[in-house]
């Protein structure tokens, strides 16, 4: 008897196990140093390696440093700081493509000596594998065996790449910049569609930057550049379903001041890494039911989960939230400015229709205490959380970015301060459809042989033509041809007449 075992792919994706490590950064600034007075700290992946079992992958910490030296002035260092680690699973297939997810937890100075800062800073790491996944069906060549087909609908994962591009910025200042201390870049993905052998991304990258003036004021603005970038992808179509996830490669961005007749001219590059995964739907068609009209036949069914990737969702909002100092820390006479700004989402989650979004927003905020003539700064740590009206499952899984805007920190009565900013989420999700097919079959033992010429069966309203024919194992022609005026499925209880060649 002739049965293949034939098979198609599924995407498919699993979460990768969510775990903590610590990476120590020992870092030189090149002068000594009285205080260090802000932190500002991101993480991202490099190279990525996926074993069956095990994903490896190398990455870096980057550190953006104000500090004060001994001599009273304030300066600014960038460095990065490399690691590598690892997630082991038995769900891990090799050859998958994964998105790594970091999120600084906390970063902490330890020490400072002469020119030497050492920190430490505590990153969580997650993540998403996405594969391909064969799917086992049964396909049958034998004029014996009868056969039920049907249509089902999967999703496929045609093209995964990665692919990194430059976002320009630039814009005019009228005062002189005498020092730029920082910049801290960010991007949203806002939209993505696909096209025959390409993929359009269009978002945003918000860039903050901080300088002092040759009045030795402290100033802040942020630059807003929208774009819109076409990413090669083999195999990508019209009309496709497409994820992308983006992130800033923080070592690489750039900064060049050049002066011009209304000022100065202030340009930003920014690196963005995007990950992006191109899926389509696929009508396949697939045995659903099967007999012989000659042998008994035992038929395995699996189960298989297709993974649904959803259109992505931004959600805003604002954040506000005030920090009182310690009674043993100076009071504040003057915020000077904020930086290191961030935020760390914490749990991203659909209830009742909602989605909940729950995190901490950071800035270490330096200010100015007159009666010690001293710098001062602190950390503010502002808990938030806020919903999103939201129809889908609650089966679904959520990836989510974010941005921060408008960040503010203002002093009231000299020990309270207040901090205010505006958030934008943007959230991809997906969902496991678990779907059944028939993955084999094998034949039990001989049908008896028939002794008879004619055949009464009573059959009962509700069933179908294929219903009859399998039970008594014969092929469906049979039951129709010699039943001309029986209309299926029965209408109501009936004899149905078979006839036997000698």
């Amino acid at each position: 008897m002739a049965f293949e075992t034939n098979k198609f792919s599924v995407a498919k994706k699993i979460k990768l196990p969510s775990s903590d490590f610590a990476v120590e950064c020992n870092v030189s600034l090149g002068c000594e140093i009285d205080k260090i007075l802000s932190v500002g700290v991101k993480a991202n992946d490099d190279a990525v390696e996926v074993l069956n079992g095990i994903v490896n992958y190398s990455g870096t910490v980057d550190l953006k440093i104000i500090y004060m030296t001994t001599d009273g002035e304030i300066n600014s260092s960038c460095h990065s700081c490399s690691f590598s680690s690892k997630f082991e699973s038995n769900d891990i297939v090799g050859g998958g493509d994964a998105l790594i997810v970091l999120k600084v937890v906390d970063s902490e100075v330890e020490s400072v000596s002469g020119d030497m800062v050492r920190l430490v800073v505590n990153i969580n790491q997650s993540g998403v594998l996405s594969f391909e996944k064969d799917v086992a069906v049964i396909g049958v060549d034998d004029n014996d065996i009868c056969t039920q087909s049907e249509e089902i609908e999967v999703v496929k994962l045609v093209a995964s790449t990665k692919s990194t591009f430059e976002v320009e910025s630039s814009v005019s200042i009228k005062e002189n910049i005498k020092k730029l201390l920082s910049t801290e870049s960010q991007v949203l993905l806002k939209n993505v569609e696909s096209g025959t052998g390409f993929v359009s991304i269009q978002g945003n990258v918000l860039t903050r930057v901080l300088y002092l003036t040759d009045e030795d004021k402290f100033e802040n603005f942020y630059i807003d550049e929208t774009f819109k970038e076409e990413v090669e992808v083999d195999g990508a179509e019209k009309e496709e379903i497409v994820e992308a996830y983006l992130c800033v490669k923080e070592d690489c961005v750039t900064t060049e001041i050049e002066n011009d007749d209304s000022g100065q001219k202030l340009t930003v590059k920014v690196p963005v890494k995007a990950n992006v995964k191109v899926y389509k739907n696929e009508v396949i068609t697939v045995v659903c039911d099967l007999y012989s009209t000659k042998e008994e036949i035992n038929v395995t069914t699996e189960s298989f989960e297709n993974s649904v990737v959803c259109p992505i969702k931004i959600v805003d909002d604002k954040i506000e939230g005030s920090l009182t100092l310690e009674d043993d820390a100076p009071r504040v006479d003057m915020v000077l400015f904020a930086s290191g700004n961030g935020v760390t989402l914490t749990n991203v989650y659909l209830q009742d229709e909602q989605i909940m979004i729950e995190g901490i927003a950071k800035t270490n905020v330096v200010y100015l205490n007159d009666e010690s003539n001293s710098l001062n700064s602190v950390q503010v740590e502002i808990p938030f959380s806020f919903s999103e009206k939201f129809d889908g499952t609650c089966q679904l899984d959520l990836i989510a970015s974010t941005i921060l805007t408008d960040v503010d920190v203002v002093v009231k009565k000299g020990r309270d301060l207040y901090y205010d900013a505006k958030i934008k989420v943007a959230i991809c999700c997906y969902y496991d459809k678990v779907m059944a097919v028939i993955s084999d079959a094998s034949v039990s033992e001989p049908l008896a042989e028939r002794d008879y010429a004619m055949e009464v069966v009573f059959a009962h309203s509700g069933q179908s033509a294929w219903d009859l024919a399998k039970m008594v194992h014969v092929p469906v022609q049979q039951i129709t041809a010699q039943n001309p005026e029986t209309a299926f499925p029965l209408e109501e209880d009936s004899s149905i007449v078979l006839y036997y060649q000698g």
